[in-house]
């Protein structure tokens, strides 16, 4: 079921703009500060916000299904973007590299606290008209290009240039969408 009356999304403390659908999951999460969503917009996911200074913003008339954002700083997405269901986009590690850091990161949770001071943490960010396949997971600090796809189950660790397609585990470049003037 979704959700798109303005005065239900303001009631609960959404920031979404005009035209904008939640799905009843979305809504449960989209209520935090630090997430807006633009206008016109299908919205499916959840959202997790790590940290209190995340921030996740989706641009007007996209599509995101049944997928995941995790932010510990930014996740961006422009307008007119298609994000497909089971896609996990998050800007972080999550833990240190090093184990004696992150040995205590369990019963640190259960006290409601995080170290984040060894945690690698690089924005996102979904450019206009890009398009994610399901089931693909686009890791910290990768910019995927305007009018670019990223096709199913595809693990993204690096930019995607703009009007290309990558698809694969890393992913890898497998077609350009430019058309040549010959």
């Amino acid at each position: 079921m979704w959700i798109g009356s303005p005065s239900i999304l303001r009631l609960v403390g959404c920031n979404a703009g005009t035209g904008t659908r939640l799905s009843q999951t979305a809504l449960l999460f989209a209520r935090k500060p630090g997430i807006t969503i633009g206008a016109h917009s299908m919205v499916g996911c959840r959202f997790s916000l790590d940290r209190p200074q995340a921030k996740i913003t989706v641009g007007d008339r996209c599509f995101i299904g049944a997928s995941h954002l995790v932010s510990a700083a930014e996740i961006t997405i422009e307008d007119d973007v298609l994000v497909s269901w089971g896609v996990t986009v998050v800007d972080h590690d999550s833990h240190s590299s090093d184990w004696r850091r992150r040995s205590k990161d369990c019963t640190d949770w259960m006290e409601g606290k995080k170290d984040w001071s060894d945690v690698t943490i690089k924005p996102v960010r979904l450019k206009q008209h890009c398009w994610i396949g399901f089931n693909a997971s686009i890791l910290k600090g990768v910019t995927i290009g305007a009018r670019a796809i990223v096709g199913a189950g595809s693990v993204v660790t690096r930019d995607v240039a703009p009007d290309t397609i990558v698809a694969g585990n890393p992913a890898r470049v497998v077609r350009d969408l430019r058309v040549s003037d010959e």
